[in-house]
């Protein structure tokens, strides 16, 4: 039985991901940050007892910022494979906590990558980049195009990729990096366009929401489903050597786009319930991601199998059934 180690598994990708491994027989550890509010609802289908007998599934206590607690689990579990899907992964928010978002998501790696090269070192590691590393390259944007970060959390994914290409040149490493374009789904947090959309649209149609306000609607993105995606990041380490690569659709659409998608999907013309908003822009805005996944299609023989609009149709009934239990005002 494989066992892998998930770091951010509370999130979106991480819960789609330990479902994944868990259904191909993996023992999987994930890390969670301790919180007085419940951060695992994501997790809530595949939880088990700890007391439960033959579990599978286990929850740590943990923080990248941790170097020592790091240490401790990676040499107590030995995993196979390591997952490192935790950040500060809100690029908004990056110019705001900048030094947070570096310590998080650049920093945070190196103490992974250490506490891996220390205490187990034939484990396989995966890191989670992105990109809004190439920032303002020319689209469509492939493993050869030049990095560009426009914002914090950018330069930060930047360092974090590099340092994964230094230790697999440096101390032949197993050490991947997925350079993953935009993926979204039911699970993604509200305070993402994406969810913000078609959280609004099931507000505004259950008469709970007058208006939508939103910032640069001529963004183009390359928007494609989280659970596709960790698919991609599960090939990445069965390969015999580690390389890095792109997970795109290849297709690209603006905010605007999509929210024209999820109100038309309910009935609605989005032009009478969105309103611009100048605080939502970016200071540095990156204006046109477009991945060219055609290495991966060929080298691991993944393809997406969720297109936009079905992306867009799947999030705005999932807020529906969400905002159909919610209590009248």
């Amino acid at each position: 039985m494989p066992t892998a180690f998930i770091t951010g598994i509370s999130g979106q990708d991480g819960s789609y991901l330990a479902e994944l491994l868990l259904a191909k027989g993996y023992d999987v550890h994930g890390l969670v940050r301790r919180s007085s509010s419940v951060t695992t609802w994501r997790l809530d289908e595949i939880y088990r007892d700890p007391q439960e007998a033959n579990s599978r599934f286990h929850l740590h206590y943990g923080d990248l910022g941790d170097s020592s607690a790091l240490a401790r689990l990676i040499r107590e579990i030995q995993p196979d494979e390591v997952y490192n899907l935790a950040a500060q992964s809100h690029v908004k928010v990056s110019f705001e906590i900048p030094e947070f978002t570096i310590d998080v998501v650049g920093t945070g790696v190196i103490r992974l990558l250490e506490a891996i090269r220390m205490n187990s070192s034939d484990t396989r590691f995966y890191q989670a980049s992105s990109s809004e590393m190439f920032g303002s390259t020319n689209p469509p944007q492939n493993e050869t195009s030049p990095f560009h970060p426009r914002s914090p959390y950018a330069a930060a994914k930047l360092l974090a990729h590099n340092l994964c290409v230094n230790y697999r040149e440096s101390y032949d490493m197993y050490a991947v990096s997925g350079i993953l374009f935009n993926h979204e789904s039911p699970r993604r947090g509200e305070t993402f366009v994406t969810r913000k959309i078609s959280r609004a649209v099931a507000m505004i149609e259950a008469g709970k929401q007058d208006l939508l306000y939103l910032g640069n609607l001529d963004a183009k993105r390359d928007w494609g489903f989280a659970g596709d995606y960790v698919e991609a990041m599960w090939l990445m380490l069965q390969q015999d050597t580690p390389d890095d690569y792109v997970i795109a659709t290849g297709e690209a659409h603006s905010v605007r786009d999509y929210c024209q998608a999820a109100f038309a999907h309910a009935g609605l013309n989005w032009e009478d319930y969105v309103r611009y908003d100048a605080r939502y822009e970016r200071p540095a805005e990156v204006d046109y991601l477009l991945g060219d996944a055609s290495k991966a299609e060929k080298q691991l023989g993944w393809k997406p199998t969720v297109g936009f609009d079905e992306l867009v149709a799947m999030m705005v009934d999932a807020d529906r059934e969400v905002v159909s239990q919610l209590p009248n005002s």
